[in-house]
């Protein structure tokens, strides 16, 4: 039986930070977004959270980037919390909303009663942190990704960030911001593995939230969206070549994991959750599976960061442990 974080489901409980040393510079971690699957990813970094492994650089797409920001924030109960307690609360999640013509989510709730009052963000720790944080999004005029800084947004802002990249057509709003009208990130650039090389790093932590060889089919509801969003064309291209595009990436993964060049953590198979799913118990199933699947790529993420150097190897292992 698998390692099985201990937690109260109803509190938020911060874990003191295991020592831990290892030179990262030039390491990036990237975070692929998928709505509530992004439950796996918030159990591998409740897992880099209790080991004290800190990237100097986060990239995330979606609800990547939510959970990057509280890893940043070192607020290691948060994104189990956020991504659980509400799902069956109506003003985090409705249909009835989405079929009144307002969006699947309820963004002021999301991204402003919870973290402002109910389950508050540690904007000054995030903010005072030196490790980067970058949210990606999608401009919808140009259909080009767009990536923002924590350190060049104030609060409110970062929250409309977020929410810009977390709104997909036909379920959410565009969100407009600073002249542009943004919506995810994951439509222009669903994995931002070359945004993280062209910013300089070296070494490559991807999570995923699909499986090695998943793949994306064309979108069915390309003309739909085309229709319901003339004004924006760049959107309605970059929805069109989107299945392509990911593939493509993934394809580009495999082909660099096989040489050792990146490292993936990723699940075994299909996450049995939908993109908007409600089943409490099954979010925490995958909260577990990440943070077991973490555990299990202890030994050889650790190699991958100490880059063969047998000395960095020993002295730094992280030990899969319980958290207490």
């Amino acid at each position: 039986m698998g390692l099985r974080p201990k937690y109260d489901r109803d509190q938020q409980h911060h874990i003191p930070m295991v020592g831990h040393w290892m030179d990262l510079t030039g390491t990036a971690l990237i975070l692929e977004g998928g709505g509530l699957r992004g439950n796996y990813t918030a159990g591998v970094l409740r897992f880099f959270m209790d080991q004290g492994l800190y990237f100097p650089y986060v990239i995330g797409v979606s609800i990547g980037a939510c959970n990057g920001s509280n890893y940043v924030a070192r607020q290691p109960e948060r994104n189990r919390v956020v991504n659980t307690r509400y799902v069956r609360d109506r003003r985090f999640l409705s249909y009835r909303r989405l079929l009144a013509g307002g969006g699947l989510f309820g963004m002021p709730f999301v991204f402003g009663t919870i973290p402002l009052e109910l389950v508050p963000f540690d904007f000054e720790r995030f903010f005072a942190s030196d490790q980067r944080h970058i949210t990606t999004v999608t401009d919808c005029v140009t259909g080009d990704p767009r990536y923002y800084e924590k350190d060049r947004l104030g609060r409110l802002d970062f929250l409309r960030i977020l929410q810009a990249g977390c709104s997909l057509p036909l379920l959410q709003k565009p969100v407009r911001w600073d002249g542009r009208v943004l919506m995810d990130g994951g439509i222009a650039d669903p994995i931002p593995l070359r945004k993280s090389m062209a910013d300089g790093n070296t070494r490559q932590v991807l999570i995923l939230t699909q499986p090695r060889g998943y793949r994306k089919k064309a979108s069915l509801l390309v003309g739909l969206i085309r229709l319901r969003y003339a004004r924006y064309p760049g959107l309605g291209r970059a929805l069109a070549d989107r299945h392509q595009r990911y593939n493509d990436t993934m394809q580009w993964i495999d082909d660099l994991e096989r040489k050792k060049e990146i490292f993936t953590i990723r699940p075994t198979a299909p996450l049995v959750v939908s993109r908007a799913e409600r089943n409490k118990d099954k979010l925490y199933a995958i909260y577990d599976q990440g943070y077991n699947d973490a555990a299990a790529h202890d030994a050889a993420l650790t190699d991958y960061l100490a880059g063969g150097r047998e000395s960095d190897r020993s002295a730094n292992r992280l030990s899969p442990r319980r958290p207490e």
